[in-house]
This record gives structure tokens, sequence and C-alpha cells, in this order.
């Protein structure tokens, strides 16, 4: 948008300068449909990346027949189905158990001991968790590797109907494909294609609605997992929600991230490489 601007004062001719100003002003019914939104849901969409969220939206709106965002609006204040799907397409509800091995691997052998050095209970907080493969993962894992550990598990969503998904425990088996076998026969119920989770694995996790870019982020945490989320946001929204979490975890405490969120400079935000794709959470200056 601004950048539009900008070539703009600098255009050859008036033909680009038409098409300049033609595309500032669908920009802006863009824009206000994302304030109106915000208003109505309290979802700041300003805060995602604008590329990705708007062809995204753009796609949803056309597969429901509205022509611009002016109408696509009004149907989804007067349409409590619309605009749950509109919520749902937001969120990025793609996830499985044991998601990269490999790290959980790392998280098993090393980050665990090192948060239970001196201590016999962890709390544990699953931001952005989906549907539930991940806080259910950590679960099974902490059962079968530190069963005397004292643990609380909270996992949050901003998607209601991700949440609702979870707390039911049912998975296709393609999400468990990176799930240990033994664990896979131990902890679930396969029926109809369809895989059920152990109950006793379920009550170990409380899940709750919760907004990384408008809500109170919980306190005095041993260990964040947040991942393959924050790459959909501008940096400016990265950077609010690292800080967050900084001030989230106990000293020591570890953040883990995803594959593709290496976070450059973790040393403003009090963190430092604890191994790949985990920053702990160093002692505040004094």
């Amino acid at each position: 948008m601004m950048k539009y601007w900008l070539i703009q004062k600098t255009t050859i001719n008036g033909f680009i300068k038409g098409m300049k100003v033609k595309g500032a002003h669908m920009d802006k019914g863009y824009s206000d449909f994302i304030s109106r939104m915000n208003q109505m849901i309290g979802i700041d969409l300003s805060l995602y990346k604008e590329a990705q969220m708007k062809r995204r939206i753009t796609s949803l709106r056309n597969k429901r027949g509205f022509e611009n965002f002016s109408s696509y609006f009004q149907a989804l204040k007067k349409d409590q189905i619309l605009l749950d799907e509109f919520i749902d397409r937001l969120t990025i509800n793609v996830s499985e158990f044991y998601r990269n091995p490999k790290r959980w691997e790392v998280l098993q052998e090393k980050v665990i001991p090192h948060l239970i050095h001196d201590k016999d209970k962890l709390t544990i907080w699953s931001a952005a968790c989906s549907t539930g493969e991940e806080p259910y993962s950590l679960a099974i894992m902490l059962k079968e590797r530190f069963p005397r550990l004292q643990v609380q598990i909270l996992a949050t969503d901003i998607d209601k109907g991700a949440l609702d998904k979870a707390k039911q425990g049912v998975y296709k088996e393609q999400s468990l494909k990176d799930l240990p076998h033994i664990y896979k026969n131990k902890y679930f119920i396969q029926k109809n294609g369809l895989c059920y989770l152990n109950e006793k694995i379920k009550k170990m996790v409380n899940f709750k609605g919760h907004n990384l870019l408008a809500d109170r982020y919980p306190q005095n945490i041993d260990l964040i997992i947040c991942r393959n989320v924050l790459i959909y946001f501008t940096d400016e929204a990265k950077q609010e929600i690292y800080t967050n979490f900084s001030h989230s975890l106990n000293p020591d405490g570890v953040l883990f991230v995803g594959s593709t969120e290496q976070i450059f400079s973790p040393d403003q935000y009090n963190l430092s490489v604890f191994d790949t794709f985990f920053y702990k959470k160093e002692p505040q200056n004094e």
C-alpha cells in the first residue's frame, strides 16, 4: 500500500499512475473490511502478512458468491455459520503427532531434563495448539518418559472449532504417522479408520481460547511450544509475541518454535539459543 504511493510519485506516465490509484482503492476496501472485522470479532488481521491473508479471505469470499468485501462483511454479521467458517479459514489447523520427530527427541533428551534439574513440577503452554496433536504428543511423551513428574499442560488457540475437535481427541490415522508405534497402540483405539485417544491423556491437557495478538499471556511458564504459526504474522507482530513469550517464561524456561521460525537476535527478548529451534530465557539484567 505505502510502497504503491511512493512508486506513484515517480511514475513515467499517466497510465501507471492510474493503475496505482485503482490498486489503492481496492486495498482500501480490504483495509476497511479487516478494520470492521477487528471491531466485530477482536482479531486484528492487519498484523498478519497481507498478501497471504488477503488471498485466503478473497478466495473464501468469492467461493461464497460475494463480489466485494463490503457485501461479504454484511453477510458475516448476520450468518453465524458463515462467520464460523471465516474464522476457521483464518487459522492454520494443520498439525500432526510428533511433527518433526528429531525435535521431539531433543525435547525429551535435553530440554525436559534441563527444566527439571531442580524441580519435580512443570507448567507447559502449547500456544496456537490447533486441534490438539501437539499438547497430546507432549502428554504422551511425559507420561512415558517422566512418569513421576507433576505437569500442568495448558493448550490454547484462537479457533473455537479447533479446540472443540481437540477436546474430542479423535484423529485420522495420517495424523499419527510420526508417533512411535508403541505409543499409537498403547494410547489409541482404532475404529472405522479413526483413532480415539486414551481418556487419561486427554485429561492431562487443559484447553482454552486465547488470541496471541490481544489476550493476556499466562505467567510462570517453564516451557512454551509455539510452532509453525508465527510465519504468518508481520515482523512487528512477531516482535510483540516474542516479547510476551519471554515475559511468560520463568528464568531458564524454554521456548520451542517451528522449523521455519528461527529467531534472529534472540538476546533482544532475553533469550539465548539452547538448541536448534529452542531458546532459553536468560535472567533479567539488573
